[in-house]
């Protein structure tokens, strides 16, 4: 199989289940953080851009198992059974302490730089995306270079994101977990039922926006994390 071939079919695999590519790169000397016996030819990142992957993974009888982090556990099935088939091999992001650097890899090759938030924000997908997996192959891919292209937030003059949030300062997690989302506080209440107002904010890719069920899920995933 070409190196061609290899991400077509990678792309094809993830379509159904609303998940994408998210660039990739060739470690030099095959030495990856964390893997630096030279075992690692490429690196191929797979996420999520808007709600796409949600009504996948909602059909899901994981999704209503009753167990914790189902969708990390739908994440590992679905990606794993895809490296399989690939002959690859697969980490998460939302595996350990301790964590592989998802966002230094990002970084490498991917449209995305720190917003104010300190979340990553891409030029088309604003806040709404994420990093959920990587496959490693052994032998090197032939990769497209990484497009570069200039940070939203160069460009954003009024910087909405760090305004809209009904309590004072501007720590993200901070925030949601002493006065916003999770500790019930009526001007709180907007960001625990429709995502946080600060993310909301951000007037780069509106389209990419999750759906309410979506945010919700993730909010109530953050606030069981810190015991709310």
């Amino acid at each position: 199989m070409t190196s061609r071939d290899t991400i077509e079919a990678l792309e094809r695999l993830l379509l159904p289940h609303g998940l994408i590519t998210r660039g990739g790169f060739n470690p030099p000397s095959g030495r990856l953080d964390g893997f630096p016996d030279g075992s690692v030819g490429s690196v191929i990142l797979i996420g999520n851009a808007g709600s796409t992957m949600w009504p996948s993974f909602r059909a899901h009888p994981i999704f209503e198992d009753g167990l914790s982090d189902p969708l990390n556990r739908w994440i590992e099935h679905v990606v794993g059974s895809i490296a399989a088939t690939l002959d690859a091999h697969t980490v998460y992001a939302h595996q350990g302490p301790p964590y592989l650097p998802f966002l230094t890899w990002a970084s490498r090759c991917d449209a995305v730089s720190p917003s104010p938030l300190g979340l990553f924000v891409h030029p088309d997908y604003g806040l709404w995306h994420a990093y959920r997996a990587a496959l490693l192959f052994a032998a090197p891919i032939a990769l497209p270079a990484p497009g570069r292209r200039p940070s939203p937030c160069d460009a954003c003059r009024d910087r909405p994101c760090t305004s809209a949030c009904p309590i004072p300062g501007n720590d993200l997690i901070q925030n949601h977990v002493q006065g916003c989302a999770g500790s019930g506080r009526p001007e709180g209440q907007d960001c625990r039922l429709e995502g946080c107002r600060s993310r909301r904010a951000c007037p780069v890719g509106e389209r990419f926006k999750y759906v309410p069920d979506h945010l919700r899920f993730h909010t109530e995933a953050f606030l069981r994390s810190h015991a709310y």
